[in-house]
This record gives structure tokens, sequence and C-alpha cells, in this order.
């Protein structure tokens, strides 16, 4: 007999843990078999309280048992199990049935972006703002980098008619299991907020979490692959790139080559800010990689594997690339490595961390490792070495990227960029970066001062807050200006934008945190030579807010 076994997720994970283990031992002893997915199952044995929301049970029979009565007896359970078990039956229609379109409706969303800041928290306000305008009950969780922010509570997800997940990366969404949710990009909740509460209410699907790991959950409009993976370790290794890089700032000022002296405080922030904060910036990356790939067992082959690119001098392309391959390894040894169910537990603590952490880290040592290490030599050298013409031009495109679309790919390829050079002691491209970046809110912010007769009252509001963001290097805050007008308002960024890159590397500036936009100013040493920095920014944000303020068509009805 194949039995499936699900356990409530009410019940605590560690004790249903170890009850299935009992279970399939049981069960190897009777000549059953456990397998692990419901198309597989003649019987489903479930344990816990009640009978999941789950329709990948339809057409099985089912059988609900307590956990503790299973620990105790086992095999008295399987053999029950396998007589008594009954046709599934939804638990209640209604909770798994589509919200009624009269009444109040109980919202509950998730939001989540890469950086965990400006996305994460524009959609937010997005999305209570239009269930607000409906009438409707809602909360929304933010996971930001600072953890969850207003966590909904178990009661609340109970009420909740729709789960709305609003993310770019991978969220745990396990509290939500047996409720309808409907998932989409946080881009997709800040601009077309309605249109995609509508699609909501017609395209959720039950969310399962036990099966979340083998039957992938539909994310609508983008598909999971290397961009979603790839900002996954970004955003985890973000934290540790600016906390180093600030602590790397604060020994410059004692004098930029203080640090060379032993036993002094620089020589103690040098090793805390670029020996160990910077030291692992690269692990962090391919770790979370490979993370997003696998999940747990591949965060162990990731970091390996980053410490060798690192340790190489593969830098962080080979970071990337060790990311990538120990995920894609990892979850291949979890997928078609076989193992009888009592041995089951062993695969992601001991068999796939084993087997993956060692093809990785062959292949980084004599495939990988020695070509990638020659082309981040080579792009150092070449960043080292560039005359003021070639810096010009690296510039103008790094730049023009950070405007292009505002915290989206592109924007976040350009971003990517930089940070990783940081790794390498490469920090003109941070530097054209992060002022580039802060063009876009502050030259809309500058726009509604110098035309405000063509803005609207709320669009003069939304300025101010624009020029807010933009300080602080959150270039988001122009995204509500470039849906309203794009044809005007990206041009208008990205010119702002490349002439700004244009002068930070044409002054030689450079950046040691990759985060902070103005403030990081009040940190000695984090950015030189200061006032030319200054400059690149100040002149950017004016091509950009002249340029918009100037073709932005009149409207008669605007007060």
């Amino acid at each position: 007999m194949k039995i499936l076994l699900l356990e409530d997720v009410a019940s605590g994970k560690a004790k249903g843990f170890l009850v299935r283990q009992v279970l399939a031992a049981a069960a190897a002893n009777a000549g059953h078999t456990v397998v692990e997915n419901a198309a597989d199952a003649e019987i489903a044995l479930v344990l816990g309280a009640n009978l999941p929301n789950n329709p990948q049970l339809t057409g099985k029979k089912v059988y609900l048992t307590e956990l503790a009565s299973a620990f105790a007896a086992p095999e008295q359970t399987l053999s029950t199990a396998v007589e008594n078990a009954a046709d599934y039956v939804t638990p209640s229609e209604s909770a798994v049935s589509a919200p009624s379109t009269g009444g109040v409706k109980n919202i509950v969303a998730v939001t989540a972006c890469p950086t965990g800041v400006a996305h994460t928290f524009m959609s937010a306000e997005a999305i209570e703002a239009y269930a607000k305008q409906q009438g409707w009950n809602v909360k929304v969780e933010t996971r930001g980098q600072v953890g969850a922010g207003n966590p909904i509570s178990a009661e609340e997800v109970a009420a909740a008619d729709l789960v709305f997940v609003a993310a770019d990366i991978d969220v745990d969404l396990s509290k939500f299991d047996g409720k309808l949710m409907y998932r989409t990009s946080t881009g997709l909740a800040l601009k077309k907020t309605a249109a995609e509460f509508d699609k909501a209410f017609k395209e959720a699907k039950i969310f399962t979490a036990t099966a979340q790991s083998a039957v992938k959950q539909e994310v609508k409009t983008e598909k999971k692959g290397v961009y979603s993976h790839l900002m996954t370790g970004v955003s985890h290794m973000l934290p540790v790139v600016v906390a180093g890089g600030l602590i790397i700032a604060l020994s410059f000022v004692f004098g930029i080559e203080a640090f060379k002296e032993e036993g002094t405080l620089a020589a103690a922030l040098m090793q805390i800010g670029g020996g160990s904060a910077f030291g692992l910036m690269i692990p962090v990356l391919s770790g979370y990689i490979a993370y997003s790939i696998a999940d747990r067992p591949g965060l162990t082959p990731g970091l390996v594997g980053g410490m060798l690119a690192s340790s190489i001098g593969a830098g962080f392309l080979g970071g990337i690339i060790s990311g990538f391959l120990a995920g894609y390894v990892a979850k291949a040894i979890a997928d078609h490595v076989k193992l009888p169910p009592t041995m089951n537990a062993l695969k992601p603590i001991l068999i796939i961390p084993f087997i993956a952490t060692l093809v990785v880290g062959l292949i980084m040592i004599y495939i990988v490792g020695e070509p990638v290490a020659w082309i981040m030599r080579s792009m150092t050298e070449f960043l080292t070495g560039m005359q003021s013409g070639s810096a010009i031009m690296l510039g103008i495109i790094l730049g023009a990227m950070m405007c292009f679309d505002m915290g989206g790919p592109v924007n976040k390829a350009a971003y990517t960029f930089g940070v990783g050079l940081l790794a390498s002691s490469s920090y003109l491209p941070m530097a054209a970066v992060m002022a580039a970046g802060m063009v876009p809110a502050l030259g809309m912010g500058l726009a509604t001062f110098l035309a405000r007769k063509k803005f609207s009252a709320s669009e003069r509001e939304g300025g101010k807050a624009s020029f807010v963001l933009g300080l602080c290097f959150i270039s988001e805050g122009a995204i509500p200006f470039a849906a309203r007008d794009p044809m005007r308002v990206i041009p208008s960024c990205m010119a702002g934008g490349a002439l700004t890159g244009a002068l930070s590397m044409l002054f030689g500036a450079q950046l040691m945190a990759p985060h902070g936009g103005i403030f990081v100013l009040a940190i000695p040493g984090a950015i030189q030579p200061v006032l030319l920095y200054l400059v690149a920014i100040l002149a950017g944000t004016a091509v950009t807010g002249f340029l918009y303020a100037a073709i932005k068509p009149k409207e008669e009805s605007l007060v």
C-alpha cells in the first residue's frame, strides 16, 4: 500500500517530523511504501486535528488521526488507516470558494523585494490604500531587511478571504496553508493594484504549505528564474556590504593608510570591515543564491563555493557562478536521489550537503575558479587604469541604467555590478551607481517645485516625498511619476543619471558603502572627494528636474 503522510501545520513541525519518522519505519516493517507526492498515494494519513483544504487529495482515501496516538501506536494506526480510510471531502467549501462580491472582504497581504526597502513598503502602501478605498478590511505584512513588520496573526489568517502575496524573492508562507492565495510582483502590485486584485479574485488558488517544495506554486507575471535567485542572494548580501563599507570608511578617518600600523584602532576597524565583513560578502551571495534554488540543502555548498571563489580570486562573478552551481546540484540530488523512507531524514543534513559541497568545490578549484579569477583580475586592472574617456563612458552607461526602470531588473543589474566590485577594492563604479540612483527621485521632487502649476496638489505632495526618498538613495520615489508619464519621465531621469554617472567617474569619486544616500556623507572617508561628488548629484538632479518641468504638458484642470 502506498501511503502519503501529512501533518496539520498547527501541530508543530518538530512534533510532526518525529511522528512521520516513526510511522515511516512502521510502514516499512509492514510492507507499505511511504510516498512524497499525493499523485502516487493510495491512502493519505493526516496527522492532526483537522483535514487540510488540499485539492491534491480529491479522489483519494484519507484517514485522520491525532499525533499522540500515532506516535504511541504506529503499527495499529497504520492498520486502522488502511481498513477505515474514507473518500476525501473538502472540510469547508466556504473556506475555499472565492470571496463573494458583496459584503466586507478580509484581505491579508505580504510584500517583499530583493533589498527589503523601497518596493516592499511602497507596494504595501498601494495595497492598503486600494483595499481601504473598496471598503475592505486589510492587513499587510512587510518582509523587509529588519524582518517581518506588522505581522499577521493566526486569527487574521483564519478570517481572511484572500492572501495577496507581492514578492520578488522567496518568503516563508507556511502560515497561510489552506488559504486562497494569489501571487504577483511588488512592481505590479504598486503600479497596477486594481488590475492585480481583479485577477486575484478570479485566479487565486489554494496554497498548500506541505507540498510547497514538491509542487511549486504558480508565481504570476514573473517566473522564478535566474534574476529572482540572484536578487535573493543580493538582498542577503547587502547588509553585510553596507556594514563592512561603513566600518572601512571609519578606519580612513585616521588616515588612508593608518590601518597598516598594527595594534591601532584603524587596523582593528579595517580587520572588522575589510577582513571579516567583506570576507563574508561573496560566500553570503553564493550561499543565498543556492538557498533560493534548493532551499536549505543548497546553503552549505553555496557558502563553501563562495568562500572558494573568494580565496581563489574569482570575486563576485565566481560567487554568482558557485551559487547557481551549488543550488542546481543540490536540487538535482534532492529530486533524483531516492532513499528508503527511514533514511529520508539524512538527505538534507548529510547526503545533499556532502555530495553537493564536494562536487561544487572540485568544479570551482579545477574548472571554474582560475578562468573567472583571470576575468576578475582583468576587469579590476581595466577599471584601475581607465583613462578619462573610458571612465566617463562607463559612468554614462551605469547612470542611465540606474534611471531606466528605477529599482527594476536593469537598475538592479547596474547596482549588483557596483556592489560586486567593492570586494576587489574598486570603488569608482559604486560611487557612480549610487549618485545616479538618487537622481530620479530628486529630479521629480525638483520638477514639482519648478513647475507647480503643471502638477496637481497630490503630485506636489508626492514630489516632496520623492525628494526625501532620493536623498536616501531610493530611486523608486519617482515611480508614481513614471507610471503616469513614462515617455517623458524616464528619458528625463536617464539624461540626469547619465550626466551624474559621467561626472562621478570624471571626478574619480570613490564610495565605500553601497547604500545610505546623502547621509553617508556624515561618515568621514565614506565618499571621496565629497564636494565634487555633491556637484555630480546636483548637476544630474538639475538636468532631470528642469528638463521634465519644461517638457511636461500644461493641464488646465490642475490646481
